[in-house]
C-alpha cells in the first residue's frame, strides 16, 4: 500500500472516530448586542478572508497538513454549539505560533502551531478555542462596539485608520492584524476566557483531554517568554487559566480517558517539521504570492460583490463598507458653521459611560457602538467625499495589552505611525477623569476644513481613562486650532461630567 492511501485511511479514521458525549458544550456566555445577522456576518467573514489570502501564505488544500487540519476541525466543529456556522480550516505557511478565527467560520492556524504542539490534544485546545470565538461572535462584537467604519476615520484625516475594526484601513499591527484591517480580531481578557472555557467543553466532549489548551499555553510561554510568541500577544492570558480550565472540567461528568495523541498526529507533525515555515521577513519580501493557491469560491464572490459595490458607489474610487446595511451619505462639512456650544447640556447614556454635551450638539451612534458628538455640520463628508469631523467629540474604547500608560503609548505611537502628518505636541501628562487614572495629550494635525486652498491646522485632545475590565476608554476632542482655545472650556466641563459604568 502507498503512504499516500496509508495516510488516507488514518485521516478517514480520524473523521469517524468520535468519542459521543451525553450532551454539547455547557459554557454559555451573555451575548454581546450584535447588528449582524449570521449571513452578513459569514459574508464579513469571506471578505476578510480575501484580506488573508492577499497577505498571508496560504498551504494548498492538497497538502497533507491542511487536510489534516480540516478534518480535525471537522471532528471539533460537530461539537461547537448554537448556531452552524459554515467552518473552514487553513493553514498560514508562518513560522509565528498564532491562530485566528475570521468572523463566520473561517479559522487559520500557523504551521509554526502546528510544529510547536507537542500532540494532538494540544492543537485541538488551539482549534476549539478558536471555535469558540466564532461561535461567541467575537469579532463582530468588538465590531458592534466599536461601529464600522471606525469614528476615528473622521478626525480630519489626521487619525485616519487607527484601529479601524473593519475590513478596510486599520494600520497594520502585529501579528494577526499584520493582515492589514483585521484588528477586531484582537481579543479582550474575556473574551478569551469566554472562549477557553468554551473550548474545554467542546474538548472534553470531542474526547480530548480538556486541560491541553491551558497546558499548550504554559508551554509555550515557558519556551518563549510571555511576549516571545505571538500566540501570547493576540490572545492576552485572562489570569489562571489552569485554575478556571479545571473549575469547568470539574463540573462535567467523568469519562473513561481522554485522548492526548493519536498515530495521524505523530505522521503529520513529522512531515510539519520537515516544510519550512516563512519567516515574517519573507512573507512582507512576498515571494510566496506567485505559488499561492486560489481563493476559496465563497470568499472571491464575496470580494468580487464587495468590490463592484464599491465603485459603483463612489464613482470609481474603491472602498470597502463592512456596516450590516447600507448607510446614507453624510451630508458635507460645513465651512461656516455655528460652531459655539450652548450652555444647557443634555445627557447620553452609553452601555459603558454616560456623559453630558451641548444641547445644539448632537450624537451619532448608539448605546453599543463608537460614538461621535458635534455641532450641525461640524461631522460629515469632506471635500473628498470621505468621512471627517471638524469639530467635536469622538468616544471610544481601545484593548490594549498592560498598564493606561502602556495602553495610552500604543495608542499614540499608532497614531504617530498610521498616520503622517500628525504628531504630539505635548507630553502626557496625568489627571483624573470618573475618579479613575487617566492620562491627556495633544496633537496637531490638518483639518478636513481649508482656507486659501490650503488646510487648516488641527488641534485634537485625546484623553484616555482606565476602565474597570482592563481595557482603556478614550476620548478625543476636535477643532480647528484657531478655534480650540475659544472651545477648550467647553471640552474640560463635557470631560468633567464623563462617567465610567
Amino acid at each position: 500500500m502507498s503512504r499516500n492511501a496509508s495516510r488516507s485511511i488514518l485521516l478517514l479514521a480520524c473523521t469517524l472516530f468520535t468519542f459521543i458525549p451525553a450532551a454539547h458544550a455547557r459554557f454559555q456566555p451573555t451575548p454581546c448586542t450584535n447588528p449582524y445577522t449570521q449571513p452578513q456576518e459569514i459574508q464579513l467573514g469571506y471578505k476578510a478572508m480575501a484580506q488573508v489570502y492577499q497577505q498571508q501564505p496560504i498551504l494548498p488544500d492538497s497538502s497533507p497538513v491542511t487536510q489534516y487540519v480540516q478534518s480535525l476541525g471537522a471532528r471539533l466543529a460537530q461539537f461547537a454549539p448554537g448556531y452552524r456556522w459554515p467552518f473552514q480550516f487553513h493553514v498560514v505557511n508562518s513560522a509565528d505560533i498564532n491562530a485566528f478565527a475570521l468572523p463566520g467560520g473561517a479559522i487559520f492556524i500557523n504551521l509554526g502551531t502546528i510544529q510547536a504542539a507537542t500532540d494532538e490534544a494540544q492543537l485541538a485546545g488551539v482549534m476549539a478555542h478558536e471555535i469558540s470565538h466564532v461561535v461567541q461572535r467575537h469579532s463582530t462584537c468588538n465590531m458592534a462596539r466599536q461601529q464600522v467604519p471606525s469614528i476615528l476615520a473622521g478626525i480630519g484625516g489626521a487619525l485616519a485608520g487607527i484601529l479601524l475594526p473593519g475590513t478596510a484601513g486599520a494600520i497594520a499591527q502585529q501579528g494577526i492584524s499584520s493582515v492589514a484591517g483585521l484588528t477586531f480580531l484582537r481579543m479582550s481578557r474575556d473574551d478569551e476566557k469566554q472562549a477557553d472555557l468554551m473550548g474545554t467543553d467542546i474538548l472534553y466532549d470531542s474526547g480530548y483531554d480538556p486541560r491541553a489548551l491551558p497546558q499548550f499555553f504554559e508551554t509555550i510561554q515557558a519556551k518563549y517568554g510571555a511576549g516571545g510568541a505571538q500566540l501570547l500577544s493576540d490572545h492576552p492570558n485572562p489570569g489562571n487559566r489552569i485554575g478556571y480550565v479545571n473549575q469547568e472540567i470539574a463540573t462535567l461528568p467523568p469519562k473513561p480517558a481522554d485522548i492526548t495523541n493519536t498515530p495521524q498526529f505523530t505522521s503529520i507533525h513529522a512531515d510539519a517539521a520537515k516544510l519550512h515555515a516563512a519567516t515574517a521577513d519573507e512573507i512582507k519580501a512576498g515571494g510566496w504570492k506567485k505559488s499561492q493557491p486560489p481563493l476559496p469560491a465563497e470568499a472571491a464572490a464575496a470580494a468580487a460583490s464587495a468590490s463592484t459595490a464599491s465603485t459603483a458607489s463612489t464613482g470609481g474610487t474603491s472602498t470597502t463598507s463592512t456596516t450590516p446595511s447600507a448607510q446614507p451619505a453624510a451630508a458635507a462639512l460645513d465651512p461656516n458653521l455655528h460652531w459655539q456650544p450652548d450652555s444647557s447640556l443634555n445627557t447620553f447614556t452609553h452601555s459603558l459611560y454616560t456623559l453630558r454635551y451641548p444641547r445644539n450638539w448632537t450624537v451619532q451612534g448608539n448605546v453599543q457602538s463608537s460614538v461621535t458628538i458635534a455641532p450641525p455640520g461640524g461631522s460629515g463628508a469632506d471635500a473628498n467625499g470621505q468621512a471627517a469631523t471638524a469639530y467635536g467629540i469622538l468616544i471610544d474604547r481601545y484593548q490594549g495589552q498592560g498598564n493606561l500608560q502602556q495602553q495610552t503609548d500604543a495608542l499614540i505611537q499608532s497614531i504617530e505611525q498610521g498616520n503622517p502628518g500628525i504628531a504630539a505636541v505635548t507630553d502626557a501628562t496625568s489627571l483624573t477623569v470618573s475618579h479613575q487614572p487617566a492620562l491627556s495629550i495633544e496633537f496637531l494635525g490638518s483639518s478636513p476644513l481649508s482656507t486659501a486652498g490650503k488646510p487648516m491646522p488641527e488641534r485634537d485632545w485625546l484623553v484616555t481613562v482606565q476602565r474597570p475590565d482592563g481595557s482603556i476608554g478614550y476620548l478625543v476632542f476636535i477643532a480647528p486650532e484657531r478655534n480650540f482655545s475659544a472651545l477648550r472650556p467647553a471640552f474640560k466641563r463635557i470631560l468633567s461630567t464623563f462617567a465610567l459604568k
